[in-house]
């Protein structure tokens, strides 16, 4: 038997986050179905339970974020609709905590709805529209991801950010049930520390956290 869809104010409940807060993703999700019309988004059938399907799927990383800068820099690739990084953000302002949020994605109309979303929920967003591979390379503590690629493609996608010292990202990555297959194959040609997390979203599905990335 599925579960009832998760509502705002359940959400609310297993994040904690504040009444404000709450009302910034609502401005989100409103924002997300408008322009869901249009363009593709999200899966239409996880609309029906949109609050646990993608906001929960990412607001369960929001606690791995590494205790780092005040401004922490967050690079989120293909975000698509903004899951997990737009999210995240948005937790991250409410608790007096913003982030240096970077959103890459390749479709101009996922650009024009990302940087429309941050808008309205009151967050500060730089929207690259470009592939990963396109993007020079900056310091970045944090490298977050949702249904993109195999972990050892990200991690080739995103190496040209891990060549600077003094910052080395934390990946925080969500992976369906493919996942520990993935990390397998990835420990094949990288060395890295990983940590694995049932998903509260998705019995199938897990977190994984990954630090200390160089080729192997």
């Amino acid at each position: 038997m599925e579960a009832e869809p998760l509502t705002p104010e359940g959400f609310a409940a297993r994040t904690n986050v504040s009444r404000e807060t709450l009302a910034h993703l609502s401005a989100y999700a409103e924002t997300l179905i408008r322009f869901q019309r249009t363009v593709n988004l999200v899966g239409r059938a996880t609309l029906g339970d949109l609050w646990r399907r993608h906001f929960l799927d990412s607001a369960q990383i929001f606690n791995l974020l590494p205790p780092m800068p005040q401004h922490l820099t967050l690079l989120d690739v293909g975000s698509g609709a903004g899951f997990p990084g737009l999210v995240l953000a948005i937790m991250a302002a409410g608790a007096g905590r913003p982030l240096d949020l970077h959103l890459v994605d390749s479709d101009a109309r996922k650009c024009a709805f990302l940087r429309e979303a941050a808008r309205v929920a009151g967050v500060a967003v730089n929207a690259h529209n470009a592939r990963i591979e396109a993007v020079s390379p900056f310091p970045v503590h944090v490298v977050t991801a949702r249904a993109l690629a195999p972990v050892a493609k990200i991690l080739e996608l995103c190496e040209g950010f891990l060549d600077f010292e003094d910052v080395r990202p934390t990946f925080l990555l969500l992976k369906g049930r493919t996942g520990q297959e993935e990390l397998t194959e990835a420990a094949n040609r990288w060395k890295m520390q990983a940590e694995i997390r049932s998903s509260i979203t998705d019995p199938d599905a897990i977190v994984l956290t990954v630090k200390d990335v160089s080729r192997g």
